[in-house]
């Protein structure tokens, strides 16, 4: 049987492709230099645990293929909400990503006309069969459940009991979240979503992805999800190549 997850919050910012881009296009997503400037920025953001920035990757699944990939993104973690706040707030760490030198550093690269979104979470981690230490540089699959559903306490209680189970036993899998809503404050420019969930699964490659992708648990996967209270949005599911940026702070 699982354990209880431990739980932390999560600020999740996801840059959309301008209009006729693909999330793949070179000429639509950030470039190294300004990825470096992400990564300096990110990391120096009190309180902050450890960042996840997110670029496009390939994996192949048995049920999926869905467009409208994200063409850059990171996940901030956060202990307590009160820090989550500190950065999003007027005067905030992340205020140079949205109005100061990284911004435009980001202006000038196929990033310009992206659509950016965010959302603050609260994030259950699950455990794994083989508990290993996560790689600087993985593979992600992140699904996005827009949602509602007619009663998102029994979509939320049905999932969380049944779905990370099935989950852990991806062959290769190194971690699971699942991330629920919550009320935040910020002072961003950016467009605020509300997701009824999200999840994160990690491997440590694209590989490693869709090995887990085309094996049993797959179909297991499936199963599960027929059984699902009634739920609107659908799911999105998108594999990222996911590099890990530990705090200086």
């Amino acid at each position: 049987m699982l354990s209880v997850p431990a739980m932390r919050f999560s600020h999740l910012v996801f840059f959309e492709a301008p209009a006729g881009a693909q999330a793949d296009d070179t000429q639509a997503r950030a470039g190294e230099r300004e990825i470096d400037a992400v990564r300096d920025c990110l990391a120096a953001i009190p309180g902050l645990t450890r960042a996840l920035i997110y670029t496009p990757a390939r994996a192949s699944d048995l049920f999926t293929d869905d467009p409208g990939a994200p063409c850059f993104g990171f996940q901030l973690c956060y202990d307590e909400i009160e820090a989550l706040e500190a950065a999003a707030l007027a005067g905030g760490a992340l205020h140079d990503l949205s109005t100061g030198a990284a911004s435009i550093r980001l202006s000038e690269t196929g990033l310009a006309g992206a659509t950016v979104r965010h959302q603050a979470m609260l994030t259950r981690h699950f455990p794994v069969a083989q508990p290993r230490a996560l790689p600087a540089v993985h593979c992600s699959f992140a699904v996005h459940y827009p949602g509602p559903a007619a009663d998102e306490n029994a979509w939320h209680d049905h999932y969380i009991a049944n779905h990370p189970p099935i989950m852990a036993r991806f062959p290769g899998i190194l971690e699971i979240e699942i991330l629920t809503r919550l009320d935040w404050r910020d002072h961003l420019p950016w467009q605020r979503v509300h997701h009824m969930q999200r999840n994160r699964v990690a491997f440590e490659s694209p590989e490693a992805l869709t090995a887990a992708l085309h094996s049993p648990v797959r179909h297991e996967m499936r199963a599960d999800l027929a059984c699902f209270p009634a739920f609107e949005g659908g799911n999105f599911h998108y594999p990222f190549r996911t590099e890990v940026v530990p705090s200086t702070r």
